[in-house]
């Protein structure tokens, strides 16, 4: 497969809750090895559509493919050693190790034929390595803060070795040392992204962003492009205007409410 085609990607799909229609004829080609950001205000989808593209839900209309086949032919185990998902919600009340939390992401490639091994240790102790959670791992799930939990998570998503990479606003009950230092794993891993975010300046470092909308695609493109001041004012009710950081060059956002009507 090469750079560019389409790794993960959607055609007409549409998700209905009794009558509520959440998603709209949503079409989207992910591409292989880019980081696509999915931005919107609270409630527009973004949480609906990236379970959508994980098989978590199941689509009322339209479908999903992984490369060329269809998501819902292809058994778990197989979507599970392509695709990893870290979901904003996923508690459990059970009496687990952090170890044992994040080993549990090399399951889909354990067998009676392939069981545990050194490598899939080494691959463990990376993956707690790379979140800053390597000190965690003899503690218990119920022991961990909001943002310890987080990125155990994480962690348990990179031990799957995965190509295509799903999280759902990973940030979330982070401080701010640990939102720039998962982001940035993020961004160095050698995997397909799609990445929910809060932050629309965290989000211009995405290659691609989807904009939604009341669970509409409005917008797809460059970041810088597609967050115009109208786009910002139509979609998210505020005004803004770039900046530039006078240490890096780097352009930013600055924001403030827009008028009431």
């Amino acid at each position: 497969m090469s750079a560019g085609e389409s790794v993960l990607s959607c055609t007409g799909l549409g998700f209905n809750v009794r009558d509520a229609q959440l998603l709209h004829d949503i079409h989207l080609d992910i591409r292989r090895g880019e980081t696509l950001g999915v931005v919107g205000p609270n409630g527009s989808g973004k949480s609906t559509l990236l379970k959508l593209l994980a098989g978590v839900r199941v689509p009322t209309r339209g479908e999903v493919r992984l490369g060329e086949q269809r998501l819902k032919d292809l058994s778990r185990r197989t979507v599970a050693q392509i695709l990893a998902v870290v979901e904003q919600q996923a508690d459990t009340d059970d009496s687990i190790s952090v170890l044992d939390a994040v080993s549990l992401g090399r399951t889909p490639w354990l067998s009676a034929l392939r069981p545990w091994s050194r490598e899939d240790d080494a691959i463990v102790q990376q993956a707690l390595h790379d979140v800053d959670a390597t000190h965690l791992k003899t503690r218990t799930w119920r022991s961990l803060s909001g943002g310890e939990r987080q990125r155990v998570h994480i962690a348990r998503a990179l031990a799957q070795r995965p190509h295509i990479l799903l999280l759902d606003e990973p940030a979330n009950h982070l401080d701010i040392q640990h939102q720039l230092a998962i982001l940035q794993v993020v961004h160095a891993l050698p995997v397909t992204t799609v990445i929910a975010l809060h932050d629309l300046n965290q989000a211009l470092g995405c290659d691609r962003l989807a904009v939604l909308e009341r669970g509409r695609l409005v917008a797809l493109g460059n970041p810088f492009e597609v967050l115009t001041p109208q786009r910002l004012q139509d979609t998210f009710g505020v005004q803004a205007h770039y900046l530039i950081d006078p240490y890096d060059g780097a352009r930013i956002l600055r924001f403030r409410s827009a008028p009431v009507a």
